[in-house]
């Protein structure tokens, strides 16, 4: 039972999700995002393959509104679930079923779709939203940080939060952002403490791997030079 927000960054083209829930491990099946391609949050009663194959559908020429509507066909649970995407060129679409936990609903705009179950009310997606657009100041995963906190702030799901994810990428099939708390009194800020870490001593890394164009990577030639 879950919050969570799906987005493009217009100018730099990076594509993530961010979530929160009361149960462990959001990370593991909610967020779900590939380069170039789109980005999709699968919660209430999950099923991973509207993510897998809304991706494939997507990755094939599909925009958002035609995908999401693909993998609704084909799930006979479709009732039970929520799911948001945004597709590459920030198209979006989003589902709610009705069977999933009051307060459940989706607000979506340019860009962007947010979406939640079992919630205190709709302000939760509102705070989430406006917060997003507030901050564009700041690059995708942190104004994906502060969106999740501004969703905690309003009380969100009714019974807490365990743990939080946030997943962005950019032009790899790697991410350039995977930071997950899996079991946590304040996964949000959990997600805080860890994305400054991983900010200060693994992004500087990540940013040096081998590219799609560029097998060596700036970072083995930066070894290789050192040796020598």
């Amino acid at each position: 039972m879950t919050f969570s927000i799906v987005a493009r960054d217009p100018g730099t083209g990076q594509l993530a999700v961010g979530a929160v829930t009361a149960m462990v491990g959001v990370g593991k099946l909610v967020p779900h995002a590939r380069a170039r391609v789109g980005a999709v949050a699968t919660q209430a009663t999950i099923n991973p393959y509207l993510a897998y194959h809304g991706l494939q559908h997507l990755d094939r020429g599909d925009d958002a509104l035609t995908a999401l509507q693909r993998v609704l066909d084909a799930d006979p649970g479709r009732d039970f679930r929520q799911c948001g995407i945004v597709d590459a060129a920030g198209g979006v679409a989003a589902w709610t079923g009705d069977q999933t936990p009051d307060w459940s609903g989706h607000i979506t705009d340019s860009d962007v779709t947010v979406q939640g179950n079992r919630l205190v009310g709709r302000e939760t997606l509102e705070a989430v939203l406006s917060t997003f657009h507030q901050r564009d100041d700041l690059d995708l995963a942190w104004r994906i940080l502060e969106a999740l906190q501004a969703g905690e702030e309003t009380g969100a799901d009714k019974k807490g939060a365990l743990s939080g994810a946030i997943t962005v990428v950019d032009t790899e099939d790697y991410a350039l952002w995977d930071v997950r708390v899996d079991h946590a009194d304040d996964p949000v800020a959990g997600l805080r403490s860890l994305m400054e870490e991983f900010e200060e001593q693994l992004l500087p890394q990540v940013r040096k791997l081998s590219t799609r164009d560029d097998q060596e990577g700036p970072l083995a030639r930066e070894q290789g030079a050192s040796i020598a």
